[in-house]
């Protein structure tokens, strides 16, 4: 089964789907086939929920090959981690993502310190990862698994 081009969307699935319309025809045919699927999903979302989507899909669409890869490898660690872990870094992305963006700019900017060097103040806040918009990759300390992912679209 060819997976399709871009023209060959529905006008639905092209509205849904408009910010990954230039990397579209360089996608494979299952992360075509998964966004997709989120499209035939979106009309019975709520608005908040669509809202969130369009905007991670943006983020998404604006990240590098390599930076998605790394998105990528961090879902399926988290997925990894046992419930108790999962609550405690999900909690600590909140606090991340509470943070005012001035705040989380100087973050992102300074190099992370391996693990277990990190000062008091990020000790606890979790490093920025890449997901949020804006924000690159960045190398994690090695005792500490990935911020998770907003919920929403994946490829």
């Amino acid at each position: 089964m060819r997976s399709p081009s871009w023209s060959q969307l529905t006008p639905q699935e092209q509205k849904v789907l408009a910010p990954l319309s230039p990397e579209w025809d360089k996608l494979d045919a299952q992360r075509k086939q998964k966004w997709r699927g989120l499209a035939q999903r979106y009309p019975k979302m709520a608005p908040d929920e669509q809202q969130r989507v369009q905007q991670q899909m943006q983020s998404w669409a604006k990240l590098t090959p390599q930076e998605r890869a790394v998105a990528r490898e961090q879902y399926k660690s988290m997925k990894q981690l046992p419930p108790e872990k999962k609550a405690e870094v999900r909690e600590r992305w909140q606090t991340y993502q509470s943070l005012p963006p001035e705040t989380r700019a100087e973050l992102a900017a300074k190099p992370v310190a391996p693990a277990g060097t990190q000062p008091k103040a990020l000790q606890s806040t979790p490093p920025p990862t890449g997901l949020p918009a804006g924000t690159p990759p960045r190398a994690l300390p090695s005792t500490l698994p990935p911020p998770p992912a907003t919920p929403g679209p994946r490829p």
